[in-house]
């Protein structure tokens, strides 16, 4: 784990905010060399703080307007594997997140969906069928803020 410094931050947060720039502008917004600044990108990045860049969509305006979140337990009959569940839902295209949480779910799923009719298409015929399926709640997302980071 290497020590962040206020540069080290300062980058962190500009490529949150905007992935895109380069070395080049990021440098000159930041008042480093083009070569400065690309070295210690590439060091965040051998240190695994930078994981990858990715892009970020209109979920809305691609025709996916809703989205569930969905707090799964398996059910204890018929012990199905974990592995069994994972499998198996990773491979339902709606469903974007999985995640293997401790507390009163096994696991909590983040799903979208062209409209609350497709969403239940999807709950019914792909999500319901799951191997070890047990209880199943859903919370429809209404509004989301994206809050900055620890970074700041």
């Amino acid at each position: 784990m290497i020590a962040l410094d206020d540069m080290d931050r300062a980058i962190l947060r500009a490529l949150e905010a905007d992935a895109t720039l380069s070395a080049g502008a990021l440098g000159r917004r930041l008042g480093l060399s083009q070569p400065a600044c690309w070295r210690r990108i590439r060091r965040l990045e051998e240190e695994g703080i930078i994981a990858g860049r990715r892009l970020v969509l209109d979920h809305a305006a691609a025709g996916f307007g809703v989205t569930v979140f969905l707090g799964v337990k398996l059910a204890t009959k018929g012990r199905v594997s974990l592995e069994d569940f994972e499998r198996a839902v990773t491979a339902i295209p709606e469903v974007q997140v999985v995640q293997h949480v401790l507390g009163l779910f096994d696991y909590r799923l983040k799903v979208r969906a062209r409209d609350i009719a497709d969403f239940e298409r999807v709950l019914r015929r792909r999500i319901m069928t799951l191997p070890g399926l047990g209880q199943v709640e859903a919370n429809v997302l209404l509004s989301e803020e994206r809050l900055p980071g620890p970074l700041g």
